[in-house]
């Protein structure tokens, strides 16, 4: 027996008492979800939305800023991520391409919100790996690909803005080999250098194909693929200093090898410019093609869960604001196994509680549509999920499922925050609370300055921005800001110890919001070396991120 899906596939439809699971492996093969990484400015947010173009689920492409009378992306939502033109809130975007099911996570670009960029790459399958043509390898996206490195992440290299000056390609794959140790392996090649790019050669079938440029850029280039012959005689010693140069790179081994990209010992490499929509269909296809589909997760048992075992997921974000008539709170799932559908209700693991998913959203930046039903791999939005938090596992059925806890970095930046005016201090604690939730900054109390002064941590001072752009534009609270002189922050292991470093003078324990951990802040490593000399006995501990209970 046959059912359409929401798709309008036809897929077998469910038995009695399978929990809704037959097909889900093939519906999970169907399924590509990858994350988009680079150094600010790189073009991260163009690119995303010259993907949705090419997919035809956009009919013209935003621009950052909104530039020449068009509109903002549809990742960038957030009225600041508009005003200054980098992403400071990663997005979902799920649309399809041909007969595969796209789940595309735009992370921050900007290096003080690594955190949610990291929670963003725990669930995903694959990268995409963003260079800048005049500047190769960035310091964010070193730090972004070791991440990548450590979770075991296949990466597709990208190398943007071919239309503008840059440097010579041969030197930035050469850059990728010797910086990372990764083995470029280019799948085209660039037809003209760059800020001169006339289109690509296919190195596995030869032919060439010609960009030709549309107005602003908001619309698909257009493409005209040719042999090799003709090109040669079109496109002369462009044409043939590039079939040269891809000789040059399979004598020296970068020919593809899938086995190599998936072990994530070398990198397909492209070639274009995402502000012009070139280039930007040769990716996706090559995402469709090579990127792996969902496998099964590990658990905190490290034990892998089967694709077609019951519905399981976890919670990699959670946010609120996104839509402006409403401060709905939404939580977004990856779907790790079975089928989803809406309505169904699920074990919220950290709780042993039921949970009711009636009100499970697709979402594609802010817009969002009701979701039947989801398979592994897809991203589900699951409004008013108060109870839900970052990290947070839910399933279905017996025995309980729980995977690894998402990783909490350590705060170098530390502010007092108080309301402006006293009278609006119940909305002021509100909007605090809603950040901790979101993970938008850390909050720690203190004895000594009390609840109506929390002390904010954040990775980077741009969160203390956000922070306070949010609580004023939600909350109508204009926030007051105090800087304290530390960057280090220290687990307190014994809080019997809490008078030692206290009546240091120059340090102070706090205790954080979340899970009630004090942490003991310094302002450098010579003061926490300092007290520890002093104090033998006082035990210290790193903050280590992804630690599960």
């Amino acid at each position: 027996m046959l059912t359409v899906t929401a798709t309008g596939e036809e897929t077998p439809a469910a038995s009695p008492g399978d929990g809704g699971r037959s097909g889900v492996p093939q519906e999970a093969a169907r399924r590509r979800t990858f994350g988009v990484i680079s150094h600010p400015d790189a073009g991260k947010s163009t690119l995303t939305e010259a993907l949705a173009l090419h997919a035809r689920v956009i009919s013209e492409a935003g621009a950052v800023h909104g530039k020449a009378g068009r509109k903002g992306v549809v990742s960038d939502w957030l009225a600041m991520e508009q005003a200054r033109g980098i992403s400071i809130t990663s997005a979902a975007l799920q649309f399809g391409y041909g007969d595969t099911v796209i789940n595309l996570l735009d992370t921050p670009g900007h290096a003080d919100f690594s955190e949610d960029t990291y929670r963003v790459l725990s669930a995903v399958d694959s990268a995409v790996m963003l260079l800048d043509a005049a500047k190769g390898l960035e310091p964010q996206t070193l730090k972004l690909f070791d991440v990548c490195r450590h979770r075991g992440i296949p990466v597709i290299t990208f190398v943007n803005k071919w239309d503008r000056p840059g440097r010579e390609a041969l030197e930035l794959c050469d850059e990728i080999s010797t910086r990372i140790d990764l083995t470029p392996m280019p799948l085209n090649w660039p037809v003209g250098e760059a800020g001169r790019f006339r289109g690509v050669l296919d190195r596995d079938t030869g032919e060439f194909t010609r960009f030709t440029r549309t107005a602003g850029g908001a619309t698909l280039a257009t493409e005209e693929t040719m042999g090799a012959e003709r090109a040669a005689e079109e496109e002369g010693a462009d044409w043939e200093r590039a079939v040269e140069e891809s000789e040059l790179l399979s004598l020296s081994g970068s020919d593809f090898d899938q086995e190599a990209f998936l072990s994530g010992k070398a990198t397909p490499v492209l070639f274009g410019a995402g502000v012009l929509n070139m280039g930007v269909r040769q990716l996706l296809d090559t995402i469709v093609r090579l990127s792996p589909a969902p496998a099964p997760r590990v658990d905190v048992e490290d034990k892998a869960r089967p694709l077609d075992k019951p519905f399981s997921g976890f919670v990699f974000k959670v946010q609120t604001g996104m839509d402006p008539a409403h401060r709905d709170r939404v939580a977004f799932v990856r779907v790790c196994s079975g089928r989803f559908e809406r309505g169904m209700v699920v074990t919220h693991a950290q709780t042993g509680r039921p949970f009711s998913t009636k009100y499970a959203q697709q979402m594609f930046g802010r817009e969002r549509n009701t979701v039947e039903e989801a398979f592994p791999g897809d991203v589900v939005g699951l409004v008013n999920a108060n109870a839900l938090q970052v990290g947070d596992t839910l399933h279905v059925g017996k025995p309980a499922v729980r995977f690894p806890k998402l990783p909490s970095f350590a705060p170098e930046h530390f502010s007092v925050a108080r309301p402006s005016d006293l009278g609006r201090a119940k909305q002021f604690r509100k909007g605090i609370q809603q950040l901790e939730e979101e993970g938008v900054v850390q909050v720690l109390r203190s004895d000594r300055r009390g609840d109506a002064a929390p002390v904010l941590a954040a990775v980077g001072p741009m969160q203390f921005e956000v922070a306070a752009h949010r609580i004023e534009a939600e909350f109508g609270v204009k926030l007051l800001l105090d800087r304290l002189p530390y960057r280090i922050a220290r687990i307190l292991a014994q809080p019997d110890q809490r008078t030692i470093v206290d009546r240091s003078g120059r340090a102070e324990v706090l205790r954080r919001d979340r899970d009630g951990v004090d942490l003991a802040l310094f302002p450098d490593p010579v003061a926490v070396g300092s007290l520890q000399r002093l104090h033998p006995e006082l035990k210290l501990e790193a903050l280590v991120a992804g630690t599960d209970d």
